[in-house]
């Protein structure tokens, strides 16, 4: 009996961009169940809460179209050390995109560090393709929270999710000015 090859493809994902969402594709395709580990990660100080990242992932991978037979693609949240999260999915494969070669010295460090925790587990990087190589959701947010096209950045729905937030984080703000100059 073949055992299929778990991958597993962690990340913050806050928000999902088109760069993820080239990753996910491609690695479902060097896999045969892939998981997208969505890290609770509240240290970054993310803009939308676990939930809504899921939900957004979920979202996106639902527009995928992918080769038949379709591999199987789950989101899952996670809050674990990483290696403790792979091992719990019985995953045999960490995916990790790289960007440019400044990804590299830090995903080289942590690909180290997770082949010591356990050596069972390959550490895969997948290059971003040349139209998303520039992509970091932190210049989306930045980006868009200043007022700037990000279209090109993320899907249509994911654009319209981060333009409700920084609405709603501005009408907070103006209520905010508001309350202190009555003050």
């Amino acid at each position: 009996m073949v055992q299929n090859r778990i991958g597993l493809y962690p990340g913050t994902f806050d928000p999902v961009t088109n760069g993820h969402m080239d990753i996910i594709q491609r690695a479902a395709r060097v896999v045969d169940h892939l998981i997208v580990g969505v890290a609770r990660n509240a240290g970054k100080g993310p803009l939308f809460s676990t939930d809504e990242r899921v939900d957004m992932v979920c979202e996106e991978i639902g527009q995928l179209t992918l080769p038949a037979p379709a591999p199987r693609i789950e989101v899952r949240a996670f809050d674990s050390l990483l290696m403790h999260f792979a091992m719990d999915m019985k995953a045999s494969v960490i995916i990790r995109g790289l960007r440019a070669v400044s990804d590299f010295e830090y995903e080289f460090q942590m690909a180290g560090m997770n082949a010591r925790l356990n050596p069972k587990v390959e550490t895969v990087f997948l290059m971003a393709s040349d139209r998303h190589q520039f992509i970091s959701s932190r210049f989306v947010k930045e980006i868009g929270r200043l007022g700037g096209d990000i279209t090109h950045f993320v899907s249509p729905r994911v654009a319209e999710r981060l333009a409700d937030r920084f609405a709603l984080e501005a009408g907070g703000a103006d209520h905010h000015k508001r309350v202190q100059t009555l003050i």
